[in-house]
C-alpha cells in the first residue's frame, strides 16, 4: 500500500505524519506538495515549511496457508 512519512524540521515543533492510502498519489504543483487519493486532497504541504516526505511504503500481511 501506497504510504508517505512527512517528517517536519525540528523547529515546527510538530509531529511527524504517516498518510497511507490504496490509490495515495504525490504531486508537486505550485510549490506545493500535494498528497491526494480517491476522494480528492488529502494533504498539502507548502514548500517553504522545509518538511521531508519519503515513501515508505507498507507491506500487506501474506496470506497464511492452512
Amino acid at each position: 500500500m501506497p504510504a508517505y512519512l512527512v517528517i517536519h524540521p525540528g523547529d515546527h515543533k510538530r509531529d511527524d505524519l504517516l498518510v497511507e492510502d490504496p490509490a495515495l498519489t504525490l504531486r508537486f504543483e505550485a510549490g506545493w506538495a500535494i498528497l491526494a487519493d480517491a476522494d480528492g486532497v488529502c494533504l498539502a504541504i507548502p514548500s517553504g515549511q522545509g518538511a521531508c516526505i519519503q515513501r515508505v511504503d507498507v507491506q500487506e500481511p501474506a496470506p497464511q496457508e492452512g
